[in-house]
């Protein structure tokens, strides 16, 4: 186990061209298709690596599962603070993430949140793989907790769930309707819905 740990903590610390060729493939295809769909050894072929290769920088699956979700929620993340940059203030941020979730929600090849994707792939809540699904999660609330304090939202923590849950539905909703227009108003008008709801009840 502790040699595990360390192998592990390792390929962590040692980012090179072939690691980022490896998490682009799993990127692309556990997106796509499924994490438990898609096997080391096509994820192997590829990369163009040997899978002597492929274990020094990830010894086991897990391994690369939890580094292509550390990988989204950087970029997410880094993605959510620009628009918050750019909007200015609350109000606008939070309209420009509606905005976003209903553009890339309606785009060619969307396949979902990646987050929840990989929750409904690992039952064991205990998982790392939930434990990391749920890090993000939390990170997300907390940003929007910070937006909606900003507002003077009192009960920032269930507002904040409130709207992750309107995000969530926002993405599940995506497999039927294909318009984005239609989509960003219904975001907004029930994210203002909440809002207006939390304000009204001070």
């Amino acid at each position: 186990m502790a040699r595990t740990a360390s192998a592990r903590a390792d390929a962590a610390q040692r980012p090179s061209p072939v690691r980022e060729r490896i998490l682009a493939a799993a990127d692309e295809h556990f997106y796509a298709e499924g994490i438990r769909t898609v096997s080391a050894d096509r994820l192997i072929a590829e990369a163009g690596v040997s899978k002597v290769t492929f274990y020094r920088h990830f010894p086991s699956k897990d391994d690369l599962v939890l580094a292509y979700l550390a990988g989204r929620s950087a970029l997410e993340r880094h993605a959510l603070e620009q628009l918050r940059a750019r909007a200015g203030d609350a109000c606008e941020t939070l309209v420009a993430i509606a905005r976003a979730v209903a553009d890339m929600s309606c785009a060619p090849g969307f396949r979902g949140c990646p987050f929840l994707n990989a929750v409904a792939e690992y039952a064991d809540p205990t998982h790392p793989v939930r434990q990391a699904v749920a890090a993000h999660r939390d990170w997300f609330a907390a940003f929007l907790g910070e937006l909606l304090g900003e507002l003077g939202i009192d009960d920032r923590t269930r507002v904040a769930d409130q709207l992750v849950i309107l995000r969530d539905g926002a993405m599940v909703g995506s497999y039927l309707s294909v318009d984005p227009e239609s989509r960003f108003d219904t975001i907004v008008g029930i994210g203002r819905a909440v809002i207006d709801t939390a304000r009204g009840s001070r």
